[in-house]
């Protein structure tokens, strides 16, 4: 009888002394591309706060040197980042980024023992920050094979060295639909994704300078991308997001649905300092003043609109993969070229380049990557 009580009480303290709520930290990492070109993908699931403890574990060193550096250089520009500006930019973003976010970024603290408080920081930068960046979708009749298309340009700073840490993650989540995003290492924000159901999203800022210090009342596109990107199951579910949300600063937003029953892709402008805050345009707007003119199954806003107008009138009707990647290096903003995707958001699939050192993302080889893989390979 007391051997008995002996191997229960064992067994208590056993259950007592492990703790249920310890995340795993058993995130896949390989590596695609070659030499200069190699980009970490790292294959996270669970509960978001599951997820960014994953993904800290998998990357600390380069969270914290690249989150670092991030900081580092914008610092050097006191009369828009400082710790307090940072700070009070965060805390006026807060109250309108999705829960599971926020616990993400705690996660992502925990496993990569970088400070919240970094962390919230450097992700308070592109609220501030500047950008040119390109957008184009085309599908349908538009395309080669009937799939949708979608470029994203990302013209942004190289001096911060962002792209010396260059990862693509997969984020397999318990409760919303699986996704991905090419990011750098601790940036969880989406400046573009794409999820399991071939909901694409790009981006193009329009603030000019003049226009600050921004109304910051509202959500961040970076974090609207990233809950759009765990429940948007269509266009429809995406462009009502974006019509419900409270928006803010100037941008172009750029909405793609690659599955053949609700095919499609939407451009949005968000002009939150005017009287009229968002504007829609499809492919059929005439109305679109933004452009030179609209071409059917095709919605763009680019650094150079001439260029894309004429190159989607010639090549409509045979866009694939390698015309895309054509067509976005071409519109890459030269000397600001930081990363540039071609998603395939009927196939799940995407083309990534990153800048390398000084060489602008156009430069360089737009490795292939699947998201159909992972999403049924087991983990």
């Amino acid at each position: 009888m007391k051997k008995q009580i002996h191997s229960l009480l064992f067994l208590s303290l056993v259950l007592i002394s492990c703790d249920f709520n310890q995340p795993s930290d058993s995130a896949r990492m390989e590596k695609i591309g070659e030499g200069a070109d190699e980009i970490q993908v790292v294959v996270v699931e669970g509960t978001p706060y599951e997820m960014g403890y994953q993904l800290g574990k998998a990357l600390g060193p380069s969270i914290e040197k690249c989150m670092n550096g991030y900081l580092d250089f914008a610092y050097q520009h006191p009369e828009l980042f400082t710790d307090e500006i940072l700070d009070n930019t965060w805390s006026t973003l807060e109250p309108y980024i999705d829960a599971r976010i926020k616990e993400e970024m705690q996660g992502l603290a925990k496993g990569s023992g970088v400070s919240l408080a970094m962390l919230q920081r450097a992700h308070a930068i592109p609220a501030i920050a500047d950008y040119a960046c390109s957008g184009v979708a085309v599908w349908g009749k538009a395309s080669e094979d009937g799939h949708l298309y979608q470029i994203r340009n990302l013209d942004f700073v190289k001096q911060a060295h962002l792209q010396d840490f260059p990862v693509i993650v997969v984020y397999k989540p318990k409760k919303g639909h699986a996704h991905t995003m090419a990011t750098f290492a601790g940036y969880i924000g989406a400046h573009s994704g794409m999820n399991a159901s071939g909901i694409v999203l790009g981006e193009k800022g329009e603030s000019p300078n003049s226009e600050a210090p921004f109304n910051l009342d509202g959500v961040h596109f970076s974090f609207l991308f990233r809950q759009m990107l765990y429940d948007a199951t269509t266009l429809s579910d995406a462009v009502t997001t974006i019509e419900d949300a409270q928006l803010i600063k100037r941008y172009f937003f750029y909405v793609g649905d690659g599955k053949p029953e609700t095919m499609g892709a939407v451009k949005f402008y968000v002009s939150t300092p005017d009287s009229v805050k968002l504007h829609k345009w499809t492919d059929k707007a005439e109305n679109d003043q933004s452009v030179p003119g609209v071409v059917s199954d095709c919605i763009y806003y680019t650094m150079d609109n001439e260029l894309a107008h004429n190159d989607l009138n010639m090549n409509r009707g045979s866009y694939n993969a390698e015309k895309m990647i054509a067509l976005s290096k071409a519109l890459a903003d030269d000397g600001g070229n930081l990363l540039n995707i071609v998603y395939d958001g009927t196939a799940l699939r995407m083309w990534v380049a990153y800048a390398e050192n000084e060489a602008d993302a156009s430069t360089q080889t737009y490795v292939p990557f699947s998201l159909s893989k992972y999403l049924t390979d087991a983990h």
